[in-house]
């Protein structure tokens, strides 16, 4: 809320660079919480999609809460009315790649009962077929954001 102010009070001197510098910094801001949001649901569906893969099933509450994180990690990711999107495919990739190591913490923890460490829980899944499941999820039109 601060930036605003001194938004104004630059704009109002007529201090256009200043200002600018100030509207990049709001956008990195904006970015980055929308980032962090992103990270966030990719943790919840990751981590779905991990049980599924170690326990060889799934439930509805499962497949909801994957469902319901791609629906919002493509909510967050569109540019409402600036058009296009914060990430590109090959950012929210890196997004899912960063998110993967909570998400493998938070499986453990329910995966039987906790009954395997991360690292463990780690070497009994494909990796890469759950980061493309994901990606397959959130990008179901790989063109729509090429």
């Amino acid at each position: 809320m601060e930036e605003l102010f001194t938004l104004k009070d630059l704009l109002l001197k007529g201090d256009i660079s200043g200002a600018l510098i100030i509207v990049d910094e709001l956008e990195e801001m904006s970015r980055d919480d929308k980032i962090s949001n992103i990270r966030s649901y990719a943790i919840i569906m990751l981590l779905h999609l991990i049980k599924q893969q170690v326990e060889n099933r799934t439930t509805r509450s499962w497949d909801i809460s994957i469902r319901n994180s791609s629906r919002q990690i493509q909510s967050k990711n569109k540019r409402r009315k600036a058009g296009g999107y914060y990430l590109i495919p090959q950012e929210l990739r890196l997004a899912l790649e960063e998110a993967y190591p909570d998400a493998i913490d938070g499986a453990a923890l329910e995966v039987e009962s906790g009954r395997y460490e991360s690292e463990e829980l780690e070497t009994m899944v494909n990796r890469e077929e759950i980061l493309d499941r994901a990606m397959a999820l959130i990008l179901p039109s790989e063109s729509s954001q090429s």
